[in-house]
């Protein structure tokens, strides 16, 4: 898997941002991304009494973070834990404090490949054009999909 990391503070798979930001998304494509044209985001809101959703990010976000809300979602933070993703597009409805059973676990991959993961918390992770993004809410289970 090639990719590219800047490296700085990790937060339990997230960046550091403001404590209480919420952050919106921007419009994009509804599917994975074609090629290099951007980077492909999953969203996995199963545990959270939702589905599976894919978008694009395109071009080439500077983090995990940019990837999220190019891809069209949005996340807030944990007011009490900076850079601790607790919600995305407003699921889970109540965000709670980290646990090793219920949080957004950050996942990487190729297109086809199996998940990986990150060591890296979101906003600190450089992913590149081609790359997907994965997130799953749970104990720390990946996406229920392969990479598309």
């Amino acid at each position: 898997m090639t990719t590219r990391r800047t490296f700085g503070a990790t937060a339990l798979a997230t960046g550091l941002l403001a404590a209480s930001a919420v952050v919106t998304a921007t419009p994009a494509q509804a599917a994975a991304c074609s090629g290099t044209s951007g980077v492909t985001v999953v969203v996995d809101f199963t545990a959270v009494g939702g589905g599976i959703q894919t978008g694009c990010a395109p071009g080439d976000p500077a983090s995990g973070l940019a990837a999220l809300t190019g891809a069209g979602f949005s996340y807030s933070f944990h007011s009490r834990f900076p850079g601790y993703v607790c919600k995305i597009n407003a699921l889970p409805t109540t965000c709670t404090a980290p646990s090793g059973s219920a949080y957004w676990s950050y996942w990487h991959a190729q297109h086809g490949t199996p998940w990986v993961y990150s060591t890296l918390g979101a906003g600190s992770y450089n992913p590149a054009p081609g790359d997907v993004e994965g997130w799953a809410f749970g104990a720390g289970t990946q996406p229920g999909i392969t990479a598309p």
